[in-house]
């Protein structure tokens, strides 16, 4: 009698030993729990979230998106409520980061391959009416030129969110600057009002942020302060006000991933992936300008891509 059994068994063996990948694949998911990952209130963070979220899922993951303030996510991040962020800036979010990792309970991911930059931005079409300009000692005697009838004589600069972080009011009482900061609801107003001013070609000073598709649709300037240290911020005495910190712009540079340290132990292929995530700034540009330009939906945007960059995202997984 043939012992089929041990046949069986002996080809699943051997074909377990010929592809890896069986073994491979059938380890992941090595949790079925979700991974959580924040979602913030600016179109691109959504979208590199999504993107993130849907190479997971093709893992063979399941994901939740959580929507979090962008600052207060860190104690979510702690306790491990929440697993990934998938955008943390270095020109708002470097002391929070650096004060989480501290308490070694979550870990930087690395860079996400996008340079950040915040700053005040003007239309370039403002510079016959404030030809001093980018230079911020040229403000003041521009405030006119940027006040409306809330605000006069008073010039008004139109912020991000407050959630956003990135100290304005305290800039412009440092650097004694005769502006009222006026925050904007949401990050789809604040680009609607210059979207409505631009075409006007009416007088308007704001945050923008780049990567973005103002920069790359717009023609416009950042103002030059004085360049950002960390004295600026910590130290009082340092810079052109010896009495007030934040008498500098905002700090350029990078945009990182942060995770839940736990997230190595109980999914390591996705924490491999999200350290391999990457994305520059024309790249992200060209597709938030796809959503707020085109009016397309995010999750359109995010398949179009994935579908578009097989070997990019499938890069991740490896």
């Amino acid at each position: 009698m043939i012992k089929w059994k041990n046949i069986f068994g002996s080809l699943v063996i051997a074909l377990m030993l010929a592809s890896p990948m069986l073994v491979q694949a059938g380890s992941v998911p090595e949790s079925k729990d979700p991974i959580k990952i924040t979602i913030h209130d600016w179109t691109g963070q959504v979208i590199n979230a999504h993107i993130m979220g849907n190479v997971l899922e093709e893992m063979g993951y399941n994901v939740e998106y959580i929507v979090a303030d962008y600052l207060a996510q860190f104690a979510g991040l702690e306790s491990g409520d929440l697993h990934v962020a998938i955008e943390m800036w270095e020109t708002t979010g470097k002391q929070a980061m650096d004060a989480s990792l501290k308490t070694g309970n979550t870990v930087d991911m690395g860079e996400t391959g996008m340079w950040a930059k915040e700053e005040w931005w003007y239309p370039t079409y403002l510079k016959e009416k404030c030809p001093g300009l980018p230079d911020w000692k040229a403000l003041n005697d521009c405030a006119e030129v940027f006040a409306t009838p809330m605000t006069a004589p008073k010039g008004r600069y139109l912020g991000a969110p407050v959630t956003w972080g990135g100290h304005d009011e305290e800039r412009v009482e440092a650097l004694g600057l005769d502006y009222e900061v006026v925050h904007s609801g949401t990050n789809a107003a604040l680009f609607s009002e210059l979207k409505s001013a631009y075409e006007r070609k009416a007088p308007i000073l704001l945050w923008i942020y780049a990567p973005h598709w103002v920069p790359i649709k717009y023609e416009g300037e950042w103002i030059e302060f004085p360049e950002y240290t960390d004295e600026c911020y910590n130290d009082p005495s340092w810079g052109v006000n010896p009495d007030k910190a934040f008498d500098c712009g905002k700090p350029f540079g990078w945009i990182k991933k942060v995770a839940w340290a736990g997230m190595e132990d109980k999914w390591p292929a996705a924490y491999k992936a999200v350290k391999a995530f990457h994305i520059e700034n024309d790249e992200i540009g060209e597709l938030i300008a796809k959503v707020d330009l085109e009016g397309k939906k995010v999750e359109t945007v995010v398949k179009e891509w994935m579908k578009n960059n097989p070997d990019a995202w499938k890069s991740w997984t490896e």
